[in-house]
């Protein structure tokens, strides 16, 4: 079964999530906003120690927040980093909480087939193998990406009666994952966050929103990609002026992925194996490969 409908099932901590967290820029501030909201719902005795400490007694806040669902979704523009980011804060988390924990990527093979219920069971089969692996005491995190391939809008015209009680499943599926005492975390990706089913949002214990780096962030990029590069401060600017929003491409600076998986491999093939990378092979790489468009 998990063979069929999981990209990805891994032990945590992972040194190689690790190592991919500590490249990726802006990772920090995005596990600083998640990590406090995270650690309420896993360890909510510490918000009754927060309490007695605060207030000598137990405050109805206390009760409220354990009402949260563990749901924590993610949007934005493609090649923001949304999954690696998400795989990375569970690792992260896993790690500071000095615990054992489990991450399952959910396939987007769990549409399945179009047979009469299998994608209902297909995600039933999925937060049932979530439970076992938190019933293994240690965390467990399901991350869902393309999100919306599975939890659109039931609204919509062209919705199919399937597609519909598959979110319906989902929907009473994360339900749940409340009465399994703070061991597990789902993580939702959507490239579309407009077609989001609202009773999933209204959900979600934290709502992250993913952009294309901004000039600073490019910077950080190219000082962090490019260092043994013989380039001056002013050559460092240029290149971030030029890749980020309001740069030669106007609105649409690069993406992460952009950056990453396109614009440095194409310059250093323009340069490999005779001669060495330079201002000029990069800024004329940077006018070649253009950004991925957005998503509407």
């Amino acid at each position: 079964m998990s063979q069929n409908i999981f990209d990805i099932q891994t032990e945590l901590p992972s040194s190689n999530l690790e190592s991919i967290s500590k490249t990726l820029i802006g990772f920090e501030k995005h596990y600083e906003a998640m990590k406090n909201h995270i650690m309420m719902m896993l360890v909510p005795s510490n918000v009754n120690e927060w309490s007695k400490k605060y207030y000598k007694k137990m405050i109805p806040l206390c009760e409220i927040i354990q009402h949260r669902y563990p749901l924590f979704l993610f949007s934005g523009d493609v090649g923001t980093g949304k999954t690696i980011t998400a795989q990375s804060v569970a690792n992260q988390l896993t790690k500071d909480m000095q615990k054992n924990g489990f991450l399952l990527k959910l396939s987007t093979r769990v549409r399945g087939k179009g047979l009469h219920g299998e994608m209902s069971q297909l995600i039933q089969d999925a937060f049932e193998n979530l439970k076992i692996q938190a019933g293994k005491k240690r965390l467990a995190f399901l991350l869902i990406d393309e999100a919306d391939s599975i939890a659109s809008l039931r609204s919509t015209e062209q919705m199919h009666q399937e597609e519909k009680a598959a979110v319906n499943t989902l929907i009473q599926k994360i339900d749940e994952i409340r009465q399994m005492g703070g061991r597990a975390v789902v993580f939702l990706c959507t490239n579309r966050m407009h077609v989001i089913d609202q009773a999933i949002v209204r959900r979600s214990a934290l709502h992250i929103q993913f952009s294309r780096p901004n000039k600073e962030e490019c910077l950080e990029l190219l000082k962090y990609d490019l260092e043994g590069i013989k380039l001056t401060e002013e050559h460092f600017n240029e290149l971030a002026s030029m890749i980020s929003k309001g740069g030669i491409y106007k609105d649409n600076g690069y993406t992460f992925s952009d950056f990453r998986l396109r614009f440095l491999p194409e310059a250093l093939a323009r340069a490999f194996p005779d001669k060495a990378l330079t201002f000029d092979i990069l800024k004329k790489t940077v006018l070649a490969v253009k950004p991925s468009p957005r998503i509407l």
